[in-house]
């Protein structure tokens, strides 16, 4: 029995041992194991979703969003008012611009962008009583009653979520937006008497999430 462990043993030491004329280089070594590069995206691949309520964009408004450098956001949206709240249903498409200079890391997975700074367009179907035409005579509004286009000024709280399988990271946010609109703001200056700029604000809530 101990001549079959005493060849155990021998054959052991063959294997772990460099075949013969080669030796051993003590200077390679293993090349370091590193994260392969996230895949890239087609140009016209959203890269966030949008969830927002108020900011005279729909009690609820949900769409998607492109972000260039982390920085500039285009988001496009399509907003909703029950018939209820708004005098008649109300459906509202819109598109915002918003551009956040800086990002501010609080922690290891949570940052935050203290000033994001744009604009938005949007377009209103089923206002001022569409359902009953010839009610107002043409003319009878001098502003455009479907279209407004107005400033937006927020800000965005991020925690940063576990990256993709492609190695893309990830973030969801949650944000505010004070905004007005051109009528409002024409309105402020032809009476500034009797309005306050609390009058002509409107407030925004949303979440975005990376995609």
């Amino acid at each position: 029995m101990q001549q079959y462990f005493t060849l155990a043993a021998l054959l052991a030491s063959l294997a772990a041992a460099p075949a013969a004329g080669q030796t051993t280089d003590t200077t390679s070594t293993a090349p370091a194991s590193s994260t392969p590069p996230p895949a890239r995206l087609p140009w016209y691949r959203p890269r966030h979703v949008v969830l927002q309520t108020g900011g005279g964009l729909g009690m609820v408004a949900a769409g998607v969003g492109y972000s260039i450098k982390h920085r500039l956001d285009v988001d496009v949206l399509a907003g909703f008012v029950p018939q209820k709240y708004g005098g008649s249903t109300l459906s509202i498409f819109s598109a915002k611009l918003l551009y956040s200079p800086w990002t501010l890391p609080l922690s290891q997975r949570v940052s935050i962008k203290p000033l994001s700074v744009g604009g938005y367009f949007s377009y209103t179907h089923g206002n001022i009583n569409d359902e009953k035409p010839g009610q107002y005579y043409k003319g009878y509004y001098w502003f455009s009653t479907n279209k407004r286009v107005g400033p937006l000024l927020g800000s965005r709280l991020s925690y940063a979520l576990p990256a993709t399988a492609t190695g893309r990271t990830r973030n969801l946010s949650a944000y505010y937006e004070l905004g007005s609109n051109d009528l409002y703001l024409i309105s402020y200056v032809q009476n500034m008497k009797g309005l306050s700029p609390a009058d002509i604000l409107t407030l925004s809530l949303g979440l975005k999430l990376d995609i």
